[in-house]
């Protein structure tokens, strides 16, 4: 077989060059008749070394990146068959401080295995969690996922053995598992991550949550700006079927679980729940009033969980390894590991398993490298477009659900967006607000019509026109929002602006807000 080389086939890599570096890779390979096997691996998750290539030695993989395809010939002039030095080498991967700081569970195979060789998926600890699953009542698996302490992933973090524990005791001739891959949040990419570099995770993780419930048919519902994931799931969902995974019989069991995957239109207000279920059924997508609940009347009226990707993909690891493994993690109420996805100005950008309880200094300085513009940091978002802006004096925040909601903010889907001190809180105020309106489902007037007032409201501030009652009338028109909002998009619209007003009140032109908490 001869060499083993790594290159990646992540849609992060392919932007930056991935697939000609391993054209002209194998092109290189073969006018030196060098006998070798690229194989096509998830990304690491170390963007700003995109394209990454790897070379497996009997020390390990050592890496090499960024790579263009200008560099390839150098690199196998300098032995990169044999891990030889080279100014685009970073030594052995696990080794690199970025990866070595993380505890990678939920990503423990992406990046390393073959996206879509169950062989691979299968030597690196697959299935372990689904067999030990099959092995169990429905009772005891929800048991011991609430026992966890696994939270939802995409949004408020509510308990997922509590989702699951209802819609295993709701009634219904049919239950569904619908995932939520709709990864609509600026400055997030794990779902994209985990569907491109490690599909049969998300796989193994719904069939478990089938099993758990009594469900027999599972939704991948996920952008149709993912192409990629989309034919990299739906290629997995075959090769799992094939394989005796899914289908009537679940690796030889009683048990019957199938999946498909479902593309939305790009409305962002289907990352809600209620909104999702309905684009799935064909109809528009707009918000549902609660209550029934999804997992009393969900999918085409019976019961469904509705999880998000990094949820499911949590599963197989509590299953493997049990529910106080995964509990030992984190800190207060937040268990487990989270992937936090490190955007915008900042130097090493890219996605960080880590346990809760870092604190947004450690990710944005020690861990993110500051700015890549080398200017300070005056503001990071956290939590996507809807998230709050917090400034330096609060970087102190650690990563848990709990400490981000008594400073006004949310963790989300755990994208951090940092800026450094050449932008404009008011201008992002205002794009909140402009985004909220744009992609409201209509359904609520807060949202609908609120949105709309807000941007007026901003630019009649951005003009100078009496900003202190504008300001006022602004405050009470959030509180209107967040208060009066079906769901958390017109509800969640006041965050970003409100903590641009509180954090930031020199861009609005104003006086510093009395009280800091609202």
């Amino acid at each position: 077989m001869g060499a083993v080389l790594y290159v990646p086939c992540d849609a992060a890599a392919l932007a930056v060059g991935a697939d000609r570096v391993a054209e002209t890779l194998a092109d290189e390979l073969r006018a030196r008749d060098v006998e070798a096997t690229i194989v096509r691996n998830g990304s690491r998750g170390m963007h700003w070394l995109e394209p990454l290539v790897e070379i497996e030695t009997e020390q390990g993989r050592i890496a090499y990146g960024p790579v263009k395809p200008s560099d390839v010939a150098g690199l196998l002039d300098a032995g990169l068959l044999d891990g030889g030095d080279h100014p685009l080498c970073h030594g052995l991967t696990e080794e690199i401080p970025y990866l070595k700081r993380q505890t990678r569970l939920t990503f423990s195979r992406c990046g390393i295995t073959d996206p879509l060789s169950l062989e691979h998926y299968e030597m690196h600890h697959g299935f372990l969690g689904l067999k030990r699953a099959l092995e169990m009542t429905p009772a005891e698996i929800v048991q011991d996922v609430t026992d966890s302490g696994l939270r939802g992933r995409g949004g408020a973090g509510f308990p997922t053995g509590i989702k699951w524990n209802t819609v295993l005791k709701a009634q219904g001739a049919q239950k569904y598992i619908v995932c939520n891959a709709d990864e609509g949040d600026s400055g997030t990419f794990s779902d994209r991550m985990i569907m491109e570099g490690d599909p049969f995770v998300l796989i193994e993780g719904m069939t478990i949550a089938g099993i758990a419930v009594g469900a027999t048919k599972g939704y991948i519902y996920t952008r149709s700006e993912y192409p990629h994931a989309v034919a990299i799931m739906q290629d997995a969902i075959k090769i799992a079927r094939k394989a005796g995974i899914l289908g009537v019989s679940v690796m030889g069991s009683d048990h019957a679980f199938d999946m498909e995957v479902r593309e939305g239109a790009g409305a962002y207000v289907c990352g809600e729940e209620t909104s999702l279920l309905n684009s799935l059924e064909g109809k528009r997508g707009i918000v549902r009033a609660k209550p029934p609940l999804p997992a009393i009347e969900g999918l085409f009226g019976c019961p469904t969980v509705v999880n998000n990707v990094m949820s499911l993909a949590s599963v197989p690891i509590i299953m493997d390894r049990g529910a106080r493994f995964y509990r030992d993690y984190g800190v207060g109420y937040s268990h487990g590991t989270i992937p936090i996805q490190l955007t915008g100005n900042i130097k090493n950008s890219g996605l960080f398993e880590t346990a809760f309880g870092l604190t947004l200094n450690e990710l944005i300085y020690d861990i993110g490298g500051g700015t890549l513009s080398g200017r300070p940091v005056k503001a990071v978002q956290v939590g996507g477009p809807l998230g709050a802006y917090f400034p330096p004096s609060l970087f102190d925040t650690i990563f848990d659900y709990e400490a981000f909601i008594e400073r006004n903010g949310m963790i989300g889907h755990a994208g951090i967006v940092v800026f450094d001190d050449t932008v404009d809180m008011l201008k992002q105020a205002r794009f909140a607000m402009e985004f909220c309106a744009i992609e409201s489902c209509g359904k609520c007037t807060p949202c609908r019509i609120g949105s709309v007032r807000g941007v007026e409201v901003l630019d009649r501030i951005a003009e100078g026109d009496q900003p202190e009652q504008q300001v006022e009338l602004l405050t009470d028109l959030c509180d209107t929002m967040k208060m009066g909002s079906l769901c958390a998009l017109g509800g969640f619209a006041p965050y970003p602006v409100m903590s641009s007003l509180t954090h930031f009140p020199q861009d609005f032109h104003v006086k510093p807000l009395t009280d800091a908490a609202e």
